[in-house]
């Protein structure tokens, strides 16, 4: 079947993801600098937020690209992937409402494992439905970061137990990991 449908459908659930996460953001009721200070822990997990669903949106997009159609395994690995991201809003919130503290920065950690566990498992459903030849699979390689993510992930989560602002920093670590598009992808692309 087509892939439009799933493109589309996606990028109207990360816009809306997106849209729930601004609308939380507060404003304060007074007109000074440090009116600012207790909302900069939402903020900062807004930020956070914001550049992880921007990280899924487009490695989603480079990923699609490379796919000539999908199956209704692959329609169900994508709302997999939705499902997790969908939770992105209120573990950000609960997050920053609570200043980073032991079981909301946990739940972070977790909501990010799953959604990057069935970011793969999407990639996976589309390669098996194209082939181990195709050039998704090509382009994956043996996916290093795909396979270190959740590695730092399961870590930031049991540091979060001990030292939150260490699972913060993982967190932004594999942001950073991530940020730039993936080069395999747009190496493949250009051919």
């Amino acid at each position: 079947m087509d892939k439009g449908r799933l493109e589309a459908f996606s990028d109207g659930v990360i816009a809306i993801i997106i849209t729930i996460m601004v609308l939380e953001l507060k404003v304060p009721h007074e007109a000074s600098f440090d009116a600012l200070k207790p909302v900069l822990p939402v903020f900062f997990s807004y930020v956070l937020s914001f550049i992880y669903v921007g990280i899924y949106w487009n490695n989603h997009h480079h990923m699609l690209h490379m796919t000539r159609h999908v199956s209704g395994g692959v329609l169900w690995a994508n709302l997999h992937l939705l499902f997790w991201l969908s939770l992105i809003p209120f573990v950000t919130g609960w997050m920053g409402e609570n200043h980073f503290a032991v079981a909301p920065t946990a739940l972070y950690g977790v909501i990010l494992l799953m959604a990057a566990i069935a970011y793969a498992l999407l990639e996976r459903s589309i390669v098996c439905m194209q082939g181990d030849d195709s050039p998704l699979a090509a382009a994956l390689g043996r996916d290093y970061k795909g396979k270190l993510s959740p590695v730092l992930y399961a870590l930031a989560i049991a540091c979060a137990f001990v030292a939150p602002v260490v699972a913060g920093a993982l967190y932004v670590l594999v942001a950073l990991m991530w940020l730039i598009p993936d080069r395999r992808i747009e190496k493949h692309l250009g051919h």
